[in-house]
């Protein structure tokens, strides 16, 4: 979270992420999607079981006791009273008012009780799609958080990636951000995002993501991407995130970030989680897409830029030719995603790269037919001209089945 996590007593972490999906995209097309060489679901928990019954101890630890240095007001309790399944496939943390039974915090006596949980020691993620769907409480001193500790936790050194946080009094923001070795707490490096026209998350489940690849962090919330993070953000400092991290799920109440409930706060508070997944490539940086005459789908000149071309070229291994398939159905490379260019469907319409927006025309099926389709368009990744020469332009073009047309991936 976006203060101090290292506790004097067993708090850690937890959390998981999400699939590749396939889209229908007419009768001509309706192939399988390809064989999971492209991603793989390492983590995931839809919280299916009868209502009142504990998380899966084989996926979820959780953890006793208060916190210390952020002098959050509640007390993390064991069982199923703050931490329980509801029966309709969702696990609900509560945050109760209430002083745990013969419990005294380390500054004075708790307030409230809450929960939460990790995957320490039964799950580590390194690089992904990291998601929870979640609808998260309101009210002033409310705290929830989804993020990740570097293992083994020896914090700020082993570092944080928080994928989503948010503080009572904000209702219609959350924030995502990285701490690390001198930058770490109030000076974690991050950004917010906030929902349009006075929404509150609280009314709705939203879907809060982070794509991380080597030496990259992207957040998204909805499939919206509104940061991304590289070395060159920590202004010379060092870069903790390229190593093995655990995921948490918490619900905290108080502390010097979002300061203490008040009259106004309504208890309890409830945390939903609908599901938590974690998606990895085979490669932890990404695969290849390999096209006509064994070339790779390639961004020219290594340039995240928006707009970038995405090309033919001679496979090389680089981060330009590194693709992950989204569980949105996003194929992105260096944190953003194959689009097509000013919304097209025409045939000829020029594919590139392009900040991850969520729209119809950054989303694609690999069929179990090598083809890559975008379902809007109904047409498929091709080749220009039919040319293998390095730097031939990428487009969508009615499907033909033609060599210009067919890819593997990884």
């Amino acid at each position: 979270m976006a203060s101090p996590r290292l506790l004097r007593r067993c708090l850690l972490a937890a959390l998981s992420a999400a699939l590749v999906g396939s889209v229908a995209v007419g009768p001509a097309r309706a192939q399988a999607a390809a064989p999971a060489a492209a991603a793989v679901t390492t983590f995931s928990d839809s919280f299916d079981g009868p209502a009142g019954s504990a998380v899966n101890g084989s996926k979820w630890t959780l953890e006793t006791g208060d916190n210390v240095n952020n002098h959050e007001r509640q007390y993390y309790t064991s069982g199923t009273k703050n931490a329980a399944l509801d029966g309709q496939g969702h696990l609900v943390i509560t945050a109760r008012k209430e002083n745990p039974a013969g419990y005294q915090c380390w500054y004075g006596s708790c307030q409230y009780t809450s929960a939460r949980l990790n995957t320490a020691g039964k799950f580590n993620a390194q690089y992904g799609h990291v998601e929870a769907r979640m609808k998260i409480p309101r009210g002033q001193g409310m705290w929830p958080a989804f993020w990740m500790l570097g293992t083994p936790v020896n914090w700020p050194d082993s570092g944080e990636i928080d994928v989503m946080e948010n503080v009572g009094f904000e209702p219609s923001t959350v924030h995502g951000t990285v701490h690390g070795p001198g930058y770490s707490g109030s000076g974690g490096i991050g950004a917010g995002y906030t929902l349009p026209n006075g929404q509150a998350f609280a009314d709705a489940f939203h879907t809060f993501a982070v794509d991380w690849a080597p030496d990259s962090i992207t957040w998204s919330v909805d499939g919206n991407v509104y940061q991304r993070r590289t070395p060159a953000d920590l202004g010379g400092k060092t870069w903790v995130f390229n190593k093995p991290f655990f995921l948490i799920l918490n619900l905290a109440v108080g502390g010097y970030w979002p300061g203490d409930p008040d009259g106004s706060t309504q208890l309890p508070q409830q945390l939903v989680v609908d599901s938590v997944s974690v998606t990895t490539s085979d490669s932890a940086a990404g695969v290849p897409v390999r096209g006509l005459a064994g070339k790779c789908v390639d961004v020219a000149g290594a340039n995240s830029a928006n707009g970038t071309p995405v090309q033919l070229y001679d496979c090389n291994g680089t981060g330009a030719q590194a693709w992950t398939v989204g569980s949105d159905g996003t194929l992105r490379a260096l944190g953003k995603c194959l689009d097509v260019t000013a919304n097209g469907t025409a045939d000829g319409s020029a594919v590139q790269l392009w900040d991850c927006t969520g729209g119809p025309n950054q989303k694609w099926t690999v069929t179990g037919a090598h083809d890559i389709v975008n379902p809007q368009a109904n047409k498929c990744l091709d080749v220009t001209g039919n040319s293998s020469a390095n730097g031939t332009r990428l487009q969508i073009w009615t499907c033909t089945g033609g060599a210009n047309q067919k890819w593997t991936v990884g």
